[in-house]
């Protein structure tokens, strides 16, 4: 019954989003159309069937709210998105397709790396308590954790892009390399990953130190870890298997936002890099209102944060049975 619970649940959730994601472009004012025949319009008036002719090439949206509702779930379905008006005569799909094995290979492994990383030095930190191996990490994380995203990106770009020139400033892969899966070409993409790679770690890493760090010290001062160390047990044993197992879950819920928020990509960072991901095409999607590749993009992410929460929630009756309760 509990499942069955948590998966209506999820159900309802997931058709709420999609509804809300067919709505929110649509309060927007103008459109693409619009866009176009303006510029047009600075050369000479415009025609009615001018007007006709672009809104059909874009693909606007037309009838009752109610037909296009029905289009859309049917294309929520098929994962038929139609054509992007920015890219044109390009498919969703194809865009979407092409931009997110790169956010992926960025944005997911970093967070992994980090969340693991910073976890764990949260764990040594909060056990080794008042000792210079607390303070280490505990200060470097705070230190890390005030520089935003925008701030560490254009430093690292200045300092390791323009003036050591160790690394590229722009792109996922040299200019006149083929997309392959290839040793040569993998090695390169990773290659133009450091630097925005490095500026998610970098800021993202304190965050998960010191909320670790900040739980397992109020996780200690529990009466289940005093009796476990007055029984002798090794202090590895009483640090991993009790004190962390249940501190985690707050960090847990957070890996589990962060997790579904990888799809949606680092806008700022690849903005920044010109870093050819999801959050890049998502930016361009918003400037020029482009509503068949916003709703796609918006689904996709949302859609990746409901489903990471469900897996946590899952995970969360596992690691503590008090909760399947």
């Amino acid at each position: 019954m509990r499942w069955i619970k948590k998966l209506g649940l999820f159900v309802l959730t997931l058709w709420a989003a999609v509804t809300v994601n067919f709505i929110l472009p649509r309060l927007m004012p103008g459109s693409p159309a619009d866009a176009a025949i303006a510029k047009l319009s600075q050369s000479g008036p415009v025609s009615n069937a001018t007007k006709k002719a672009i809104e059909a090439q874009l693909g606007v949206p037309k009838g009752s709210l109610i037909a296009q509702y029905g289009e859309y779930l049917h294309q929520v379905v098929t994962l038929h998105f139609g054509v992007s008006y920015t890219f044109y005569p390009e498919s969703v799909s194809s865009l979407i397709a092409g931009a997110l094995p790169y956010t992926l290979i960025l944005v997911g492994v970093v967070t992994v790396i980090a969340f693991v990383g910073g976890t764990l030095l949260g764990v040594l930190a909060a056990w080794k308590r008042g000792t210079w191996v607390e303070a280490l990490p505990t200060l470097g994380g705070s230190f890390m954790s005030a520089f935003p995203y925008f701030w560490t990106a254009l430093l690292l770009l200045f300092f390791l892009g323009y003036v050591a020139h160790a690394f590229p400033t722009s792109g996922a892969a040299g200019v006149t390399d083929t997309p392959a899966f290839t040793g040569p070409y993998v090695t390169d993409v990773l290659y133009h990953a450091v630097l925005p790679a490095l500026t998610i770690l970098i800021t993202s890493l304190g965050g998960w130190i010191l909320g670790m760090r900040n739980t397992m010290i109020n996780t200690l001062g529990d009466d289940y870890v005093t009796f476990a160390e007055a029984n002798g047990l090794k202090s590895r044993t009483v640090a991993v298997r009790y004190a962390a197992r249940n501190a985690i879950l707050p960090n847990l819920t957070s890996f589990g936002l962060a997790l579904g928020g990888v799809v949606g990509g680092s806008l700022l960072v690849e903005s920044v890099f010109g870093y050819p991901g999801i959050g890049y095409l998502l930016l361009k999607a918003v400037t020029n209102q482009d509503y068949p590749l916003m709703q796609a993009l918006f689904l996709m992410i949302t859609v990746s944060v409901l489903v990471a929460n469900f897996l946590v929630d899952l995970l969360y009756g596992v690691l503590d049975p008090r909760t399947r309760k």
